[in-house]
């Protein structure tokens, strides 16, 4: 890659502040940032960058890319191609692709798809539970990003590690890696379930879903899982945190790099509450389930103050027809990855975040927590996985727009005031003013823990 691509007058959010500067890309790196007016030759390509914003390219932490065995939903190169569209370059997979990721050999066989496939950097989580937990423990967990139980509760009933306070006990014991678990209790989930089948029978309607997967069912999981955690000293992570009551189980009187308890929320939680049901109905189906307006405030609370430690998408794709059946047999996840951003900075226009503090909990802090080397900042050095931003530049999501393999958002319908014109991914423009480059495949993300 001897290209090389100079950003000028451009106001970069970065590390807590905004400032005006040029940057200057050469070979897949960021080689200066400043006034760089006189150091360019003839062959680098410039970009005007007057009035837009240069932001750190957004690492989602958790999104189900459906590859290998789940193709005819979304796969590593559908997905990947609408995520930098909207800014995300690099993503970690989650381990409920078919078959499950319960081995080293099946996944290393997810990295070799996406090495050929994917537009964005990429890495995987390990899957873990009953079936291989002893295999587990007997491995060097340090060789992977994480591991995770989510969404192997799909595949059977007990997958779920927080049903399992034995299973937590040995694994938090032993595990060195980062350990990221779907908190839900299901006992408390079919309890709930008879109750509601009991007044309903099958055709129990979806604003009942936050009280079948409710928030206590949530609240007692991650209290038990954060308890064995601190008693273990384990590296534990909660994904896609939903109740206002849990973020009270969080610190944010230590830097997140000195943090063993962590946790994460997805936009959806911070943007849909349980009134958009009756509009939505199914679409907006998640487990956990989307709750409260209460619980929504309070996740942006504490997204604010530092408890909620990063954002991601829980980007989980699904095909219309399997969305649209009823409660029990609509399948639960929906497609965001595209529009993660475009939420975010809705949220930044009402006043309601800044951009730094988006770039921290969508960048910044998803290299920390995962040790992602050489990304997820604008630094001398480091990757050049940027993204360009016209904050005035309103669009409306529609299916014409929309690039995921499953055709549709639940965002569709709604205007967004800003647009992202440039995204650049290990230095190569991939998409610009709405259209891609030729296909270059990602990186596979380095990491240290």
């Amino acid at each position: 890659m001897g290209n090389s691509t100079l950003i000028k007058n451009v106001n970069i959010v970065n590390e807590g502040q905004i400032k005006t500067a040029d940057v200057f890309i050469q070979n897949g790196i960021i080689e200066s940032i400043g006034d760089l007016s006189e150091a360019v030759s003839d062959e680098t390509k410039i970009i005007d960058g007057t009035g837009k914003y240069l932001f750190p390219g957004i690492i989602d932490g958790q999104v189900h890319f459906r590859e290998p065995g789940l193709t005819h939903k979304g796969d590593l190169y559908s997905e990947s191609r609408a995520a930098v569209s909207g800014g995300t370059t690099s993503f970690i997979g989650m381990p409920n692709t078919v078959p499950n990721v319960l081995t080293t050999e099946i996944l290393d066989e997810k990295f070799s798809i996406a090495s050929e496939k994917s537009w964005a950097n990429f890495s995987f989580f390990l899957g873990v539970n009953n079936d291989n937990l002893d295999e587990v423990l007997e491995m060097d967990t340090t060789q992977f990003i994480g591991v995770s139980d989510d969404g192997l509760y799909f595949t059977k009933k007990g997958n779920l590690l927080a049903d399992s306070p034995n299973t937590m006990e040995k694994l938090f014991s032993k595990c060195k890696s980062i350990i990221a678990i779907h908190s839900e209790l299901e006992k408390i989930i079919e309890e709930n379930e008879e109750i509601y089948m009991a007044n309903y029978g099958e055709d129990v309607p979806i604003e009942c879903h936050p009280l079948i997967r409710s928030g206590d069912g949530c609240y007692q999981s991650t209290k038990r899982a954060i308890e064995i955690a601190e008693k273990h000293k384990a590296r534990l992570h909660i994904l896609h945190l939903t109740t206002e009551a849990e973020t009270h189980l969080f610190r944010n009187d230590i830097p997140l790099k000195e943090k063993n308890i962590t946790t994460e929320v997805s936009v959806q939680n911070l943007w849909f509450s349980d009134k958009d049901y009756a509009r939505l109905g199914t679409l907006i189906k998640w487990n956990p389930a989307i709750k409260t307006e209460k619980d929504r405030d309070g996740l942006l609370k504490a997204l604010l103050d530092d408890r909620i430690d990063i954002i991601t998408t829980d980007h989980a794709p699904h095909t219309l027809e399997e969305k649209q059946k009823p409660y029990f047999q609509s399948m639960s996840g929906a497609p965001m990855v595209q529009h993660s951003l475009y939420v975010m900075l809705e949220l930044y226009r009402r006043g309601l975040i800044s951009l730094e503090k988006i770039t921290e909990k969508m960048s910044h802090n998803v290299a920390i927590l995962y040790g992602i080397q050489k990304r997820g900042f604008i630094r001398k050095g480091y990757f050049a996985d940027l993204i360009l931003v016209d904050l005035n530049s309103p669009w409306t999501v529609g299916k014409e727009n929309v690039l995921y393999k499953c055709g549709w958002s639940p965002l569709e319908g709604e205007t967004f005031h800003s647009k992202v014109t440039h995204t650049f991914v290990n230095g190569n423009l991939v998409y610009e003013n709405g259209g891609f480059s030729d296909f270059v495949p990602g990186h596979r993300l380095e990491f240290k823990q």
